[in-house]
């Protein structure tokens, strides 16, 4: 991923989106327990809202070098 592509903000939303029907899926089928993950997702989206950052997007800023859309 470059920095010409997605900013920052898509890719979280995209991530959270797909992270969160994963683990739906893995809790329907294996383990309630998946929905942990489930609640781990949407903390750090509010983490993100609050702070302006969220251990995905720290991660995601460093090592692809993708830039925020929107400014802290």
């Amino acid at each position: 991923m470059t920095s010409s592509s997605w900013p920052l903000e898509r890719v979280l939303f995209a991530m959270a989106g797909g992270v969160t029907l994963v683990s739906v899926a893995l809790a329907l089928l294996v383990s309630p327990w998946f929905l942990v993950l489930t609640v781990f997702v949407g903390v750090s989206q509010w983490l993100f809202v609050v702070t302006g950052a969220c251990p995905a997007s720290l991660v995601i800023e460093r090592l692809f070098h993708v830039r925020r859309g929107c400014p802290r």
